[in-house]
């Protein structure tokens, strides 16, 4: 793909457009959105993140329309993974849910600036060292592992992070909450609000969300501009989609395995493909190994979306069933 530097810079006025218009609907009242509201937004960002790929399609080619989708789809899917360990930083931290908003507003503003940077970093590395992929993949790999093994864990415990609990040690900290104030004054001395706490929590969450999912979009795309544009759509709309999907992120019981499969999937490529580019001496003598193939986007784009579909119905399935199994439920 040859991005000019024009068509960089409208994509960056018009995505910082957006953003801004999510900070006046926040910043105008805070409150708790409706289903309605939450469904509308959503139904919003949706639609431009299809009609983006649209237009990158005919612009660029179906391959590289093909990747944006893939991309999307699985920084989507993963963000959907991350809303839930949103849900139980909220829950730990009782923060109002008219306050939820803002808080998860300005979490996604500090994720888009980690992963711009991460997104610049990966993008450095892929371009100058190809067997940055072998370590990319195996990442992924691992990763995958152990979001299945991580399944025996209670996911209503929230383990706070070595930041988080240095803020708490250092920090004087109000008992409540000041609407959406970092700080108040009690007893003439300035403390800090719970609020600021959950930033941090949220904001440290993010580094490692993007270190999750960087490696796989690269996975999918070497072009930064996909990485960068997929990434900011599948972050757009993840407010709204937070109060949208409520308790059906709890249901979707088997996302975990999906997520996995999807993840070793894209490792397992990703090593594929480091073979077929290899120059690593200890590896075939630095030569490119002849067998390894290299999978299209029009193969690797249907097996990710059968298999998070499947992943979503026998979830809800499975839920269906353990809820007509309990006792005075219908």
């Amino acid at each position: 793909m040859n991005v000019s530097y024009w068509v960089w810079a409208a994509t960056l006025v018009g995505l910082t457009g957006m953003l801004i218009v999510d900070l006046l609907v926040v910043g105008r009242r805070p409150h708790e959105p409706s289903l309605r509201e939450s469904t509308g937004w959503v139904a919003l960002y949706v639609t431009l993140a299809v009609g983006f790929g649209l237009w990158v399609w005919f612009r660029y080619g179906a391959t590289a329309g093909g990747e944006f989708y893939t991309g999307w789809l699985v920084e989507y899917s993963l963000s959907v993974d991350n809303l839930f360990i949103f849900m139980i930083i909220m829950s730990r931290f009782a923060v109002p849910r008219e306050f939820q908003q803002k808080v998860l507003l300005i979490g996604i503003i500090i994720a888009l600036l980690l992963r711009g940077l991460f997104i610049a970093a990966g993008a450095v590395l892929v371009g100058r060292f190809s067997w940055i992929f072998y370590l990319f993949g195996a990442f992924l790999i691992y990763t995958g592992v152990k979001l299945v093994r991580g399944r025996d864990e209670d996911p209503e415990r929230f383990r706070e992070n070595v930041l988080v609990r240095l803020a708490r040690r250092v920090l004087p900290m109000s008992e409540g909450y000041a609407q959406t104030k970092l700080t108040s004054v009690v007893g003439g001395r300035r403390l800090v609000t719970p609020m600021l706490i959950v930033l941090i929590a949220i904001g440290t969450t993010d580094v490692i969300f993007a270190v999750d999912s960087i490696p796989a979009i690269f996975g999918i795309t070497r072009e930064p501009y996909l990485v960068f544009t997929a990434n900011v759509f599948a972050l757009m709309g993840l407010r709204q989609l937070y109060f949208l999907l409520g308790g059906l992120v709890s249901r979707l019981v088997h996302l975990s395995f999906g997520l996995a499969a999807v993840l070793c999937f894209i490792g397992a490529k990703m090593v594929v493909e480091a073979l077929a580019e290899n120059s690593l001496p200890f590896v075939n003598g630095g030569e490119p190994v002849p067998w390894a193939p290299h999978l299209p986007i029009w193969i690797s784009l249907p097996v990710i979306i059968g298999v998070l579909a499947v992943t979503a119905v026998t979830s809800l399935i499975s839920s269906a069933r353990a809820g007509r199994a309990v006792p005075g439920r219908r």
